[in-house]
C-alpha cells in the first residue's frame, strides 16, 4: 500500500452498489449504508478479504481498521485460535437437532469471568440480548415499564429505535421512560412518579452515542444508582454489547466499580462469529427459564466454539489492558499531530473504543472531510460513531496511522483554505 496516496478509487464497490440497489432495498442496510460515510465518494462499500487489523475492499486497497466491523472485531480478522477452534467444532456439528456442549463449557467460563454471574443463556444479536433481558426484569418484578437514557442504544427493537423512524409507533415507546445520562435526581424523579411500575433501568456502562462526545459515568454515579433501585426494588440491567471486554475481563461493571442485575454482551465475544448472551443473578434463574425466545440459528456450536475460544485467548492475552494502552497510545498521537497543525481534536469515551471529533469554524463537515481523507490513504475511521481497537493493533500500525492522518490533515486545511 502506498501509505500517502489520495489515489484510492472504488470502481468496483460502486458497480457493485449499483447492482444491489436494483435487488436490496438501500442497497446496503442498516448502519453499514453508505449515506453514514461522509463525504460521499471518500469511503468503499464492500470487503474482499481481512487479516489481522486490516481489510482490503473489492478494489484491491489496504486500509488499517479502526472500526473493527464496528466492534466484533477484538483479537484481528482471521485469528487462527479462533478459526482453529471452529474448524474443529464444525467437523462434528454445528446447526443441529439438539444442543451442543460447548454451549454448556461457554455458560460455564462466562459464569467464572464475570464474578456475580450465576447463569449464562444465548443468542444471536445484541438487541436479542437486550431484548431477553428486559423479559426476564419484566417475569420477575411483574411490571412492565423500563428507564433508559436519552440517547442510548439498545439495538433495533421498535421500543429502542428512535421516535422518527420509519414504522415506528408512539406505542412502541409507551413503557419506556428517558432520562438524561449522569443525572441521579432524573432517576429518582423517575422512580417516584412511577412507583411500583418499574421493571429495570437498561443502560450501557458509560455513554457513548453516535455523533456525540462520548462521557464517562460521575464517580459516585453508579453508587448512586444502585442506591436508587434498590430502594425501589429495580433491576439494574447492563448493556454491555458494545464495550465488553474491551474494558475488563470481568465485563465493564467490574471496570467502573459496581453491580448490575443482568448484563448483555455481543460484539466482541466471539471476534465476529454471531453470538450474543446474557448473565444474571441466581435469584433471576426462575425468570430467566420462563422467558421464551429462541431462533432457527440460535443453538449453532460453531459460534459458541469461537467464542470459548476467543474469551480464552482474550485472557490469556491480558487483552483489555493491552488495548487500552494500545489505544492511549494511538489517540495521543493524533491529538499531538493535530494540535501541531492548529487543531484540537477531542478524544472522550474510553481509549479502546474512544470518539473523535476536530474542532472546527466548519462544524462536524470538517472532521467528516478529515475521515473520508484518512480513508482514501488506507486509515478506516468513520466521524459519527466511537471507533475500536484491536490486540491485534501493532506498534507499525500506529506510526504508519500517524503518517497518513498528518497528510489526510494537511489535505483538509487546503480544502477549507486553512493556513
Amino acid at each position: 500500500m502506498n501509505k500517502l496516496s489520495p489515489s484510492f478509487t472504488y470502481r468496483r464497490s460502486e458497480a457493485l452498489f449499483k447492482r444491489a440497489k436494483n435487488v436490496i432495498p438501500n442497497g446496503i442496510p442498516g448502519h453499514f449504508n453508505p449515506a453514514s460515510q461522509l463525504p460521499m465518494g471518500t469511503y468503499p462499500f464492500y470487503v474482499d478479504r481481512a487479516k489481522g487489523s486490516r481489510f482490503w475492499d473489492v478494489d484491491g486497497n489496504e486500509y488499517i481498521d479502526y472500526m473493527c466491523a464496528y466492534g466484533p472485531m477484538i483479537l484481528g480478522y482471521n485469528n487462527e485460535v479462533v478459526e482453529q477452534a471452529v474448524r474443529e467444532q464444525l467437523t462434528k456439528a454445528d446447526t443441529c437437532t439438539l444442543a451442543s456442549p460447548v454451549m454448556v463449557d461457554l455458560a460455564e467460563l462466562l459464569v467464572d469471568f464475570v464474578p456475580w454471574a450465576d447463569w449464562a443463556t444465548f443468542a444471536k444479536n445484541g438487541a436479542d440480548a437486550t431484548n431477553m433481558a428486559v423479559l426476564i426484569a419484566r417475569t420477575h418484578t411483574g411490571r412492565r415499564k423500563l428507564i433508559a437514557i436519552e440517547g442510548g442504544y439498545h439495538g433495533t427493537s421498535p421500543w429502542m429505535q428512535a421516535k422518527t423512524r420509519a414504522g415506528i409507533d408512539k406505542g412502541d415507546h409507551h413503557d419506556v421512560i428517558r432520562i438524561p445520562w449522569n443525572n441521579l435526581p432524573a432517576l429518582q424523579a423517575t422512580l417516584l412518579a412511577h412507583e411500583g411500575e418499574i421493571a429495570a433501568f437498561i443502560s450501557s456502562p458509560y455513554h457513548h452515542p453516535v455523533y456525540e462526545d462520548n462521557v464517562l459515568p460521575d464517580p459516585s454515579y453508579w453508587e448512586g444508582v444502585h442506591r436508587l433501585l434498590r430502594e425501589h426494588n429495580v433491576l439494574s440491567i447492563c448493556d454491555d454489547v458494545r464495550a465488553g471486554f474491551r474494558l475488563s475481563m470481568e465485563g465493564s461493571p467490574a471496570y467502573f466499580g459496581y453491580t448490575p442485575d443482568l448484563s448483555c454482551y455481543c460484539k466482541a465475544i466471539a471476534n465476529g462469529y454471531p453470538i450474543a448472551a446474557v448473565v444474571g443473578h441466581s435469584e433471576l434463574n426462575d425468570a430467566a427459564t420462563s422467558v421464551f425466545q429462541t431462533g432457527s440459528f440460535w443453538f449453532s456450536a460453531g459460534p459458541m466454539a469461537a467464542a470459548l475460544a476467543c474469551l480464552k485467548e482474550l485472557r490469556r492475552l491480558e487483552a483489555p489492558t493491552r488495548i487500552l494502552e494500545t489505544g492511549a497510545a494511538l489517540w495521543s498521537g493524533l491529538q499531538s499531530i493535530s494540535a501541531d497543525a492548529g487543531f484540537e481534536l477531542v478524544v472522550s469515551g474510553i481509549p479502546s473504543m474512544a470518539y473523535l471529533r476536530t474542532e472546527h469554524d466548519a462544524g462536524p463537515r470538517f472532521h467528516q472531510s478529515l475521515c473520508g481523507e484518512c480513508a482514501r490513504r488506507g486509515l478506516f475511521l468513520t466521524s459519527h460513531h466511537n471507533l475500536f481497537v484491536s490486540a491485534a493493533h501493532t506498534e507499525g500500525d500506529l506510526a504508519q496511522s500517524f503518517e497518513i492522518f498528518e497528510d489526510a490533515l494537511k489535505a483538509t486545511k487546503a480544502q477549507f483554505k486553512v493556513e
